[in-house]
């Protein structure tokens, strides 16, 4: 695991499993428009967390692109769960402002929940088409600028599905902080 302190937040990158996260408060679930189980970072998270959290998700649905809501962690380890819809590549414009908002949209509803520490997927990377490379530099760029605003978050976690993607948020992460 990578960490890197800034402005008193602990920046980590590691390559595993979102939903199994068991030491931070609130984990980031890359959802459809639904807020349904599906597959990839949605479907392990609705998997491990069990039907209630599915049926917490119906009334907050629909969300748009950007959009985020919070919900309860049930079986999951973790005490919330973020749901933000991020959008899709060459559909949803523009695509740079509105994965920026999941990420903005998350982390203010974490402050609000006082929370202390989230973990984020790599939202739209997936299913969704975003190309890795541009979206850790929307995702990295978003929350340092963010740092100077947060009183309650202390751990801010990007957890990756692959080493490729761990490789690109590392490098990226290192550029940016010299």
């Amino acid at each position: 695991m990578l960490k890197r302190k800034v402005t008193g937040v602990d920046i980590q990158l590691l390559k595993g499993d979102i939903s199994k996260q068991d030491d931070i408060e609130a984990i980031v679930n890359a959802a459809n428009a639904q807020l349904r189980t599906g597959g990839g970072v949605a479907g392990a998270i609705h998997r491990t967390a069990g039907p209630g959290l599915e049926k917490e998700c119906r009334p907050l649905a629909p969300i748009k692109p950007g959009e985020a809501v919070i919900t309860s962690g049930y079986n999951l380890p973790n005490g919330y769960v973020i749901h933000c819809l991020g959008p899709v590549y060459g559909v949803d414009k523009p695509e740079d402002k509105l994965l920026r908002d999941c990420y903005v949209n998350s982390l203010n509803l974490a402050e609000e929940n006082k929370v202390k520490s989230i973990a984020f997927p790599a939202i739209s990377t997936g299913a969704f088409g975003y190309p890795i490379d541009k979206a850790v530099k929307i995702a990295l760029e978003t929350v340092l600028d963010k740092l100077s605003e947060l009183k309650n978050l202390k751990t801010i976690r990007f957890v990756l599905y692959s080493q490729n993607d761990l490789n690109i948020y590392e490098k990226t992460l290192n550029e940016m902080i010299k």
